[in-house]
């Protein structure tokens, strides 16, 4: 058996400052043990359990399932111990396979030199027991491998996810630096909206927040979309059992009102984007989209305002961001009376550039910026 069979114990990676809210969703979704860690969580749960997570969690990007833990001093040793285990239990020599790689503070030092001995460890095996290697592919491989060594103890993982579960479904068409959807998501569950007032975004660029809005809302499964996990090639995989999950969770779905999301931006090529987006989710013909800059918007009294700033290349035809954010702060301040505004800056020096308080800001990494979500209160 491997390890995680045996202790039913899985890892969920998250970006950098999700680790609480993250750790608060899984205890939600009905994980236990669960114990936030560095980029990730650890947790329990059993075989049902760990397909409902993958397909309900909003803001895991992946979760990965420990084959093997062992002490790691060399790379002669992490080559034997990996030759040493039944891979082809796990996959054949007809798949491909890629492997991520973690090393800090052990005598390995450089990740990608240890994802190069775990592979040859792997092909070697192979090769030994069926006469031929399996393929490496780094880009949608049969096999997603993750391998980290910390402190000389070394961890050999199965991705359960099969890739990224960021990569939703829905964008089928985009714009330059789009939100990633797992950040959007965790936007969204800051805010607390819970559907009572209207949720609105005036720079809604593809849309992204607003597809990760109708989702939170109408209560469908992150994963609705998407075709394969990678639990389905665990070799304990039960098909009956996953089919009974995904119906289960499919049920909670509910409508969404017309007019409670809607979103602009002055793009007709972005708002076009957002428009194709939104239509890939059930109920997402319900999502108001527009064609105007914020300026020319008239009021959004008592609404949940979320946006998503634009800069880096985003920003490449402004001349003057600072007053971009400067008009926005009037326009929030003058038209958008009892609402709350959660916005996402990509860098810290933009929320100086709000002329507004902020009830709090929360560092949100993403796509390696070192963003902040900063809530405002429009009196």
């Amino acid at each position: 058996m491997f390890a995680y069979q045996k202790t039913n114990r899985y890892f969920a990676q998250i970006s950098d400052g999700l680790e609480s809210v993250g750790a608060r969703e899984l205890d939600e979704l009905g994980a236990t043990e669960v114990k936030p860690s560095y980029r990730g969580i650890y947790f329990s749960a059993g075989p049902a359990l760990m397909y409902r997570i993958n397909y309900m969690t909003r803001l895991a990007t992946r979760v990965i399932a420990p084959l093997i833990t062992f002490d790691c001093h060399s790379d002669k040793y992490l080559y034997k111990t990996a030759y040493s285990m039944p891979w082809t239990e796990l996959f054949s020599v007809r798949q491909t396979f890629a492997i991520d790689a973690n090393v800090t503070d052990s005598n390995i030092k450089h990740s990608q030199y240890a994802a190069h001995k775990l592979k040859d460890a792997i092909a070697d095996k192979f090769r030994d027991e069926c006469g031929e290697r399996p393929s490496v592919k780094m880009k949608e491989p049969d096999i997603w491998l993750n391998l980290f060594v910390g402190n000389n103890k070394a961890t050999i993982s199965i991705d359960t996810s099969g890739g990224s579960l960021h990569r939703r479904g829905y964008r089928v068409a985009s714009v330059e630096a789009p939100m990633q959807e797992t950040v959007a998501a965790a936007i969204i569950r800051y805010t607390g909206w819970d559907g009572e007032i209207p949720l609105y975004d005036p720079m809604c660029g593809s849309g992204t927040l607003l597809c990760e809005a109708a989702m939170h809302y109408c209560r469908i499964p992150a994963g609705y979309l998407r075709k394969n996990f990678g639990f389905m090639r665990l070799p304990d995989f039960k098909e009956a059992l996953w089919t009974r999950v995904r119906e289960e969770c499919n049920a909670l779905i509910r409508p969404l009102p017309p007019g409670l999301i809607s979103g602009s931006d002055k793009s007709s090529a972005d708002a076009e984007s957002a428009i194709r987006n939104c239509r890939k989710l059930p109920g997402g013909e319900n999502i108001s989209i527009g064609v105007r800059p914020f300026q020319e918007i008239e009021s959004l009294d008592d609404t949940i305002i979320v946006c998503n700033p634009p800069y880096g290349v985003r920003l490449k035809d402004a001349k003057d961001p600072g007053r971009l954010l400067g008009e926005f702060s009037e326009f929030l301040k003058e038209r958008c009376r009892g609402a709350r505004a959660y916005i996402y800056f990509g860098k810290e020096k933009q929320l100086e550039m709000v002329k507004l308080r902020a009830a709090w800001k929360k560092p949100i990494k993403s796509g390696g910026l070192d963003g902040y979500l900063a809530k405002y209160k429009i009196r």
